[in-house]
C-alpha cells in the first residue's frame, strides 16, 4: 500500500492531528511552541541574536519527546517539514481556542 501524498495543508491537517492524538504529546508541543514564541519576543526586544540557536532545540526537542515517548511514532517533520511546521502553529491556535484539549 502506498503512502498518502498530501497536495494541500487542508488535506494534511487531519493526518497531523491523528499523529498527535496523545494529550501528553500535544502538551509537549504546546510547551515547546510557547517557549519558541517567548524566545522570539525576547530576541526581538533585546536584539540578542545569539539565542537563535535555541529555536530548533526548544521547538523540536519538546515535540520529538512527545512523539518518540508518548505517541510512539515518527514526527511528520521528516516527511512533510513545511506542512508539519504549519500544523504545529494551527494546532497551537486550536488549543488556545478550545478546539483541542490538552
Amino acid at each position: 500500500m502506498s503512502e498518502a501524498r498530501f497536495t494541500s495543508f487542508r488535506e494534511f491537517y487531519p493526518f497531523y492531528l491523528q499523529e498527535h492524538s496523545n494529550k501528553t504529546c500535544r502538551r509537549l508541543h504546546f510547551i515547546g511552541t510557547s517557549l519558541v514564541l517567548a524566545l522570539l519576543v525576547t530576541v526581538l526586544i533585546t536584539g540578542n541574536w545569539v539565542w537563535l540557536w535555541a529555536f530548533p532545540v526548544i521547538g523540536y526537542g519538546f515535540a520529538w519527546v512527545g512523539h518518540y515517548v508518548y505517541e510512539k511514532n515518527r514526527p511528520a517533520t521528516f516527511k512533510y517539514p513545511f506542512y508539519s511546521f504549519m500544523g504545529d502553529f494551527v494546532m497551537y491556535k486550536d488549543i488556545w481556542l478550545g478546539r483541542l484539549s490538552i
